[in-house]
């Protein structure tokens, strides 16, 4: 079962593609695929085709997303299964696909320039051309290929996935699903704006004003979750991406603070080495965003105050880790170089190990894909050839290998899981070797900033004189 979905996008067209081809979510890029384009040139050569017919404006790409439910399929067929939708609906279009596996249900990612390279024509999404061949055509490959499909229907009257799943005794509401996608951007998001960001992504329509509401294509109305549950409106989805929404849930305070909560008086520690630099920054960048700088605030600090919010994040960083001296941040980078290391080296077993059995993964799911075409070829059902072939060549594999099937879908999902946590902790050792390295290189100039601010006017006066 294919469940399929487009997003039009007019942001910047080198952040779709380099979500599309992560290579922690792609297996270092071996589940990817392009069309019209050549890997590593893909965005030079969209640009290209923008500019040769003059419609660089306006939608700049379209988001196609095709998730599979879990167990059902494995990352080749998915790959192979979104090449053939794009051929099929795109021929001219220049498209980069990548099959992600990071989370328990594979699902491909299909960016596609809005502008045809053959016939310069801009793509226009609707809800006829979705259902009538999006839809139709993925759900096709699906039945070829021995997968479910979510409902039949003709052209438009097809009923949205959401629509389904009301209709479906025992499966998860459309409150449910909303709720479910809530909290996953809750969890997500930065802040308010990238967690409405974060929704439009998954495919939400939102509506702003007394209340906030949602609504997925092929909905008539906006659902307003905000008007039985408190969490979910724009002041609860505030203070939950504060990080407040667990203590929500267990009913330890209000989805709503109404006034701040008073705080007896405590004095402020005594900061030193980066963290009394940081401090001393911060408070010259409050002064400058506030425009009550002295006379001798430099034109640096008043740029560096619109990105007080991330020097704020750099001492939060240096707090929670203990990192006051040099030396602190030699210990501290060496600690996290050697976790990174012993990581790389998991993902790298992990991978060896997943390789060595991929045929045996790969001939576990053309057995459960392929069941059908063996019933269908037993009835008499002409063209199925190929596919039994496919089916008794995986079959023979499974029986040859010395392992059951039971044991074999363990593994897979074992290592797949692993892989996925692996990968999410390198991300993380990563980020905070990035952060460390950013600090050394801004201290110096954070340093030399606060020392200016420090020096007498009429030392500053004679440097200015002299130069």
């Amino acid at each position: 079962m294919a469940i399929t979905k487009i997003l039009a996008r007019k942001g910047r067209l080198d952040v779709g593609i380099h979500y599309v081809l992560n290579g922690d979510k792609t297996q270092e890029q071996i589940l990817t695929a392009h069309l019209n384009c050549e890997p590593g040139r893909e965005l030079r050569q969209m640009l290209e085709t923008k500019s040769q017919y003059d419609k660089e404006d306006g939608v700049q790409y379209y988001h196609m997303i095709q998730s599979f439910r879990p167990g059902e399929v494995s990352p080749e067929l998915a790959l192979e299964i979104a090449q053939t939708l794009v051929e099929e609906h795109l021929p001219g279009y220049q498209a980069v696909i990548g099959v992600h596996v990071d989370k328990e249900h594979i699902h491909a990612h299909i960016i596609f320039n809005s502008v045809n390279a053959d016939t310069g024509e801009k793509y226009h999404s609707s809800p006829q051309s979705y259902y009538r061949q999006i839809r139709a055509i993925s759900d096709r490959l699906c039945r070829e290929h021995g997968l479910s499909v979510i409902l039949e229907g003709q052209g438009a009257r097809a009923v949205s996935y959401a629509e389904w799943l009301r209709q479906s005794s025992g499966q998860p509401t459309f409150r449910a699903m909303l709720e479910a996608d809530l909290r996953d951007a809750i969890q997500d998001a930065n802040d308010l704006g990238h967690f409405f960001l974060l929704m439009e992504h998954k495919g939400w329509e939102i509506k702003h004003g007394n209340r906030l509401g949602f609504r997925l294509r092929g909905q008539e109305r906006f659902f307003i979750p905000g008007r039985k549950d408190p969490r979910f409106t724009e002041e609860g989805i505030q203070a939950a991406i504060q990080g407040e929404l667990s203590a929500i849930d267990q009913g330890l305070r209000p989805a709503v603070i109404p006034r701040p909560v008073y705080q007896p008086f405590r004095p402020h520690p005594k900061y030193r080495g980066f963290l009394a630099l940081y401090v001393h920054y911060l408070y010259l960048l409050g002064k400058a965003g506030q425009r009550q700088y002295p006379p001798r605030m430099t034109p640096q600090l008043r740029q560096a105050a619109a990105q007080a919010e991330r020097y704020r994040q750099r001492f939060y960083f240096l707090r929670d880790n203990d990192i006051a001296t040099p030396e602190d941040m030699a210990a501290f980078l060496t600690r996290t170089e050697d976790a990174l290391a012993s990581l790389t080296k998991q993902r790298t077993i992990l991978n060896v190990r997943k390789k060595k059995r991929q045929v045996l993964y790969t001939a576990l799911a053309d057995v459960e894909a392929l069941a059908i075409a063996k019933e269908l070829y037993e009835d008499g059902v002409s063209g199925m050839e190929e596919q039994l072939a496919r089916y008794l060549d995986a079959v023979a594999r499974l029986e040859g290998c010395g392992c059951s099937r039971e044991q074999l879908l363990r593994e897979k999902a074992e290592v797949y899981q692993r892989l996925a946590e692996v990968n999410r902790q390198i991300r993380q050792e990563r980020q905070k070797l990035a952060i460390c390295r950013e600090i050394q290189k801004e201290a110096p100039q954070m340093e030399r900033s606060i020392q200016y601010t420090m020096e007498p006017e009429e030392v500053r006066h004679d440097e200015r004189r002299k130069r």
